[in-house]
């Protein structure tokens, strides 16, 4: 499809509410998918020093 102006872009020859709502949800749900990875992240990595604490501590504190 060609357009002959900006307005007719973002127009989406009609179709606009429903091409760039998909556009928004598509984004919106990437944000939510990598902001979910990194608490997932976090939370592993958290939980990985802690068991090694706990079994540094139970072996005396020796390495």
């Amino acid at each position: 499809m060609i357009w002959q102006s900006w307005s007719d872009f973002i127009a989406m020859g009609g179709y606009a509410w429903y091409v760039w709502g998909a556009v928004l949800v598509f984004f919106a749900a990437l944000v939510l998918e990598l902001f979910s990875v990194s608490l997932s992240q976090k939370n592993i990595l958290r939980q990985l020093r802690l068991e090694q604490q706990v079994r540094d501590s139970e072996a005396g504190g020796a390495v």
